[in-house]
């Protein structure tokens, strides 16, 4: 493991999250968002309004200039973030998970929970100098977020099908 488990887990809801806006977008309806929170179980105060989609959607675009920024610039957003929601770390257990930290509480906005726990995640990236950890899709027709995980630092595809997509491609560019 390369971060904690709260670490992971809200890089890879911010990466997701990020990667909703890339056409098509697949966070247009509430029932999109609501799957999105279950599969990267959020906790906490869901209002499953259409205002709640809006402002983790307007979100999108932040998060991305987080994920991609250097090393530098990201902990200017992260200290912008925290700043601006108020974050006070704290020391919770709930459901399967042990000991972890949240910084805001569980009936704060949707939206500044994501955002808070996606800068208080790329706190351990920043100081672990980790940037090269998150990139940008190398599949030329995509602008998916990559977060990469594995030991051995290999992954370059948002996707699966990104990933099959550059393997066809190259195969037919072999057989030409």
């Amino acid at each position: 493991m390369v971060f904690t488990h709260d670490t992971e887990a809200a890089l890879l809801a911010a990466t997701a999250l990020v990667n909703t806006a890339v056409e098509p977008d697949t966070m247009t309806t509430r029932e999109e968002l609501t799957a999105f929170l279950d599969a990267h179980e959020f906790t906490g105060t869901r209002l499953g309004s259409r205002a709640e989609l809006d402002a983790v959607r307007d979100l999108r675009p932040r998060l991305r200039a987080l994920l991609t920024s250097d090393r530098d610039a990201a902990a200017g957003i992260v200290n912008d973030l925290l700043g601006e929601e108020q974050a006070l770390p704290q020391l919770v257990r709930h459901g399967e998970h042990d000991w972890h930290i949240h910084a805001v509480a569980a009936d704060a906005p949707l939206a500044t929970r994501i955002a808070v726990e996606a800068a208080m995640a790329m706190i351990d990236v920043i100081r672990a100098d980790e940037m090269s950890r998150l990139d940008v899709c190398a599949d030329d027709d995509c602008e998916g977020i990559v977060l990469d995980l594995s030991r051995n630092r290999s992954r370059r595809f948002c996707s699966t099908a990104c990933t099959n997509r550059a393997a066809v491609a190259a195969y037919r560019a072999r057989q030409r």
